[in-house]
């Protein structure tokens, strides 16, 4: 697949860069090899080929959603350097 100047000029410009001319000629025939080398690779059967997430076959374990009881607010709070009520106090960090 051929890729013209134009287009990778334009992809540049979504992209907010900027090329010399000798950079847009440059890329304009490395991204047309890339694009070949997917041609080639679109030539392949794979057909027979069953699809894959991962290299590996493995699963991500699901536990089962049970509720537990929460901390109080004196258990969560009983290592605060600072509180206030039943609250975590922080020091400002916005000026007014």
């Amino acid at each position: 697949m051929k890729i013209s100047r134009d287009t990778v000029r334009r992809v540049a410009e979504l992209a907010r860069l900027e090329f010399k001319e000798e950079e847009l000629e440059k890329f304009t025939e490395q991204l047309g090899n890339i694009l070949e080398h997917i041609d080639e690779l679109n030539e392949l059967d794979t057909s027979q080929v069953e699809p894959t997430f991962h290299v590996l076959n493995i699963s991500t374990p699901i536990r089962e959603d049970v509720m537990k009881p929460w901390l109080s607010p004196d258990e969560a709070l009983e290592n605060a350097p600072h509180r206030e009520d039943d609250f975590f106090s922080v020091p400002k960090v916005i000026e007014d």
